[in-house]
């Protein structure tokens, strides 16, 4: 159900992927219900073989479902062209798994007053979420590169906790790639080259609340790897600025 912009809220959307998320789905959800009751909520269904999708509708969520399991990347391109359509004023991202905690809602908000995309950063500030051996290193280098090309101070450019303007929707309508592991990486490269101002905010973040992690240490660590490459690739692309107002 969509809901009219609270007095003094910008109305937004939440957008959360999810494949073969049926065991975590249901306290994500209420989580996300019992403290932010006024964000509406879009579950992009990626082509689930488990009852993800019907979890989802019985707790109250508006599904979209996709014919097959297409990865994050277009599942979260569909979001955003989701939200254009139904002119929202921010879109979300935040995983099915529950490690998002949805008391941040308000805090990466607040950061669009200064930015058209903003990232939550785990390790902005001290937390206990700790990451170590090489993909603490790949992470470390890819934030140090973020930094040089944007100007401000980044920590954790792979996170998926994440809102946009308006202006930001339109870009990831237009740019966020949706064939292959680069997607945070990718899309966040081309907002920037195309003029969006791009800042982190810090916050916690959890462990996977239930199910079973899509990707171990050895995926994850394939995952930076190739996100190397989203990069280099990114940085070869011709500039948007004229493109995205």
């Amino acid at each position: 159900m969509l809901q009219p912009a609270r007095q003094g809220r910008p109305r937004v959307l939440v957008i959360m992927p999810a494949w073969n998320e049926e065991e975590s789905l249901p306290s994500s959800i209420a989580d996300l219900r019992a403290k932010t009751p006024w964000v509406d909520l879009v579950v992009i269904n990626d082509g689930s073989t488990d009852n993800t999708s019907a979890v989802a509708r019985e707790r109250g969520a508006f599904v979209i479902d996709l014919p097959y399991n297409m990865g994050v990347g277009a599942a979260m391109r569909t979001g955003y062209k989701y939200a254009r359509r139904m002119g929202y004023d921010v879109a979300m991202q935040m995983d099915a798994d529950g490690q998002h905690p949805p008391e941040y809602i308000d805090v990466l908000i607040a950061g669009l007053d200064h930015a058209d995309i903003v990232i939550g950063s785990r390790f902005a500030e001290s937390t206990n979420y700790k990451v170590k051996g090489p993909r603490k290193w790949a992470m470390g280098l890819l934030s140090f590169l973020f930094t040089r090309i944007s100007g401000e101070k980044f920590t954790d450019v792979t996170s998926g906790f994440r809102a946009v303007n308006r202006k930001g929707i339109q870009q990831y309508c237009d740019f966020f790639p949706a064939e292959y592991l680069g997607d945070t990486i990718d899309s966040t490269v081309m907002a920037i080259r195309s003029g969006c101002k791009v800042i982190q905010v810090p916050v916690e973040m959890r462990e996977r609340q239930a199910g079973t992690p899509s990707s171990g240490p050895l995926k994850s660590a394939i995952y930076l790897v190739r996100s190397f490459f989203a990069f280099a690739i990114s940085m070869t692309r011709k500039k948007t600025s004229d493109e995205v107002q």
